[in-house]
């Protein structure tokens, strides 16, 4: 599995890149992908939506099951990935890049020092 290191992680499975000092993209990893199977639906919320740090922001369907999706940080939805409306499989294709779900521009810039780095992140699988 490729665990990319820009990339901060949650326990949740998803995945933060810093893309400016205000605004980051998420999305869920890898992992979390081929744990999921084929992804069929992909529920966002709208942009201007408010979302807090590991509060649901929306869900996730595949084959197997249906996931709720959570965001790593607080703040305002300013951009979510429209592709993933006619294209779900996305996520699993290119989890990293394609597969993104939504743009933050961040209240609290400080909630970043709480995630895992790539190591940490392929730590905490290793005991699961």
């Amino acid at each position: 599995m490729n665990y990319p290191d820009d990339l901060k992680y949650t326990k949740e499975h998803e995945w933060l890149r810093v893309e400016s000092e205000t605004t980051v993209v998420v999305g869920i990893t890898e992992y979390a992908a081929d744990e999921l199977g084929d992804v069929v639906f992909v529920e966002l919320p709208d942009v201007g939506a408010d979302v807090t740090s590991m509060g649901v922001f929306g869900e996730i369907e595949s084959v197997k099951a249906v996931s709720e999706l959570y965001s790593p940080v607080s703040g305002t939805v300013v951009e979510r990935n429209e592709e993933l409306d006619d294209t779900p499989e996305l996520v699993n294709d290119s989890a990293y890049s394609d597969g993104w779900m939504i743009k933050i521009e961040l209240s609290d810039p400080s909630q970043l020092d709480g995630l895992m780095s790539a190591a940490d992140y392929e730590q905490f699988l290793a005991t699961q």
